[in-house]
């Protein structure tokens, strides 16, 4: 009773959950769709041998076996792969962003209703296309729809377990081990960011004390902001400004007027709960591979607004831009590894699966726009510290 109830209880939070991006490329959801077909036909041909089959040489006539075999398998076949396209269209007809909106009664109604009122739909089209004539009283008597109903659930839920739970758990694993690197990288404060405010902060103490003091509170400022988010899994846009402006009060210290800043964040998005950290390492290459080793600076902007479907931050500078994609980086250019990078897409996708990404764009008048794009309205995270 209790495996009964952990199964009937992981069938429905696999249904229920927030998560509806497909996982893997789609050939994969339709041998999983090819799967449960031929799992149920195999079912349904040993269910009505054992009901009906009162003879030994019932059981064992092979082509008795064939023709059944075959009948139910094309059934279950055509059955299943309607109840796929069903999905398919109202899927795409409702679109994945209302669903999520949906209560959780709402979203079990929705993915148990729509196979069993695609069952009812295709079976008896099924039955007339292999030959035999549907007929209501004995197809759909008492016994034949019980039966077949709760073999079909049983089958359904099974599949669902085993696929969807399977995948929310991979999903998990996924997000922990973006969640693992973060923080080690979190952890790992950029050496040359490091050494330079402090080299920088020793040689003015004598020169210019006052400038010392604001450039080491400054970085005491970043510093204790950093370290309040390698403790968070999400924060709010808020806090994650305030990461990104102690850090740039650092640098604008260090470069003077070689360093513009504009921030144009509106307070109502403010509050809005995110990944933790995605915006300041878009800001530090920003400013380590394109406005430090330009001569004369630039300026960096940071600014987020919403549009229709998408929550868009962009981080633009008009520093040295992207270099040529089929040629070795250029001598001004700081090398880099890219990690950063990758682990903020790594967390994207863990979070909001193919709904966000990052994308760099060189700009026509130089520089990068660095864009990140996650989904609007925002669901709900999972886990939150928001």
């Amino acid at each position: 009773m209790k495996i009964t109830r952990e199964l009937l209880a992981a069938s429905w939070r696999s249904w229920t959950s927030n998560d509806l991006q497909r996982v893997g490329p789609y050939w994969l959801q339709l041998m999983w769709t090819a799967l449960f077909a031929t799992a149920v036909g195999v079912l349904f041909t040993v269910a009505g041998f054992t009901m009906h089959a009162r003879r030994t040489q019932d059981w064992t006539s092979w082509p008795n076996w064939q023709h059944w075999l075959g009948l139910n398998l094309f059934v279950s076949f055509f059955v299943a792969y309607f109840i796929h396209l069903l999905f398919e269209v109202m899927i795409r007809l409702i679109g994945t962003a209302r669903i999520r909106r949906w209560k959780e009664w709402q979203r079990g109604l929705f993915f148990s209703g729509l196979p069993i009122g695609g069952v009812m739909v295709s079976w008896p089209i099924a039955v007339n296309l292999a030959g035999y004539q549907f007929n209501i009283g004995s197809e759909l008597s008492p016994t034949n729809v019980s039966g077949g109903m709760l073999l079909f659930v049983a089958m359904f839920s099974a599949l669902t377990i085993v696929y969807f739970d399977g995948e929310a758990r991979a999903q998990a694993a996924e997000r922990r081990a973006a969640e693992s690197q973060l923080r080690l990288l979190q952890g790992q404060i950029e050496p040359h960011f490091l050494f330079n405010t402090l080299a920088n902060v020793v040689g003015l103490i004598d020169a210019d004390p006052a400038r010392a003091r604001r450039m080491l509170e400054s970085f005491i400022d970043y510093l204790r902001s950093s370290l309040g988010s390698l403790r968070q899994q999400n924060h709010t846009l808020g806090q994650e400004m305030a990461l990104v402006d102690a850090y740039l009060r650092v640098l604008a210290l260090r470069m003077e007027e070689r360093l513009r800043v504009h921030l144009e964040v509106p307070a109502e998005l403010m509050g809005v709960c995110l990944p933790a950290v995605l915006v300041q390492p878009l800001v530090e290459n920003a400013i380590h591979h394109g406005l430090e080793p330009k001569v004369d600076g630039g300026q960096v902007t940071v600014r987020a607004h919403t549009t229709g479907r998408a929550l868009l931050i962009e981080v633009i500078d008009d520093g040295l831009g992207l270099p040529p994609a089929d040629t070795l980086p250029p001598a001004h250019h700081r090398p880099g590894t890219g990690a950063a990078l990758a682990n903020i897409r790594e967390r994207l996708a863990a979070a909001y699966g193919s709904a966000a990404g990052l994308e760099l764009l060189p700009r026509p008048d130089g520089g990068v726009l660095a864009r990140l794009s996650l989904p609007w309205p925002m669901p709900q995270a999972p886990t939150t510290t928001c």
